[in-house]
């Protein structure tokens, strides 16, 4: 079955409802949701920072997991966000898998991978600039 993570962001008036709900409250109401679409709760943690919950389960796929997700953020308590997760095995197939893809260029300039991850646009007339980022 696949995996997903969510990542729930509680409204103040869902975190009010989480507080007197209780983890372990919201935990078996999670649950319930889940097998509800035939999916099954991994495991369940709460959080500091910029997200308050991180929750991991197994749906029986993209349609369930779409559904889940559309209903939460109905609420207007938690706005959740859905990542699909791929096993080790899965990327193994992902690696091997043949795919052709031509992106975007733009004339006169080099595409390099920063440090960052994030991919910058080099102008071919300075590439003294590529080499001294090193």
């Amino acid at each position: 079955m696949p995996k997903y993570l969510f990542e729930a962001c509680y409204s103040p008036e869902g975190a009010i409802g989480l507080a007197k709900e209780g983890g372990t409250g919201r935990r078996d109401a999670v649950k319930k949701h889940l097998e509800d679409v035939g999916g099954k709760l991994e495991s369940m943690y709460f959080a500091f920072g910029d997200v308050d919950c991180f929750v991991i389960v197994d749906l029986p796929d993209n349609v369930s997991a779409a559904a889940l997700s559309l209903a939460v953020n109905e609420s207007g308590l938690i706005a959740s966000k859905a990542i699909v997760l791929l096993t080790p095995e899965e990327m193994d197939q992902a690696g091997k898998k043949k795919v052709h893809f031509s992106g975007p260029r733009q004339e006169g300039c080099d595409l390099m991978l920063s440090t960052r991850r994030r991919f910058v646009l080099w102008p071919a007339r300075f590439p003294s600039a590529r080499s001294s980022t090193g």
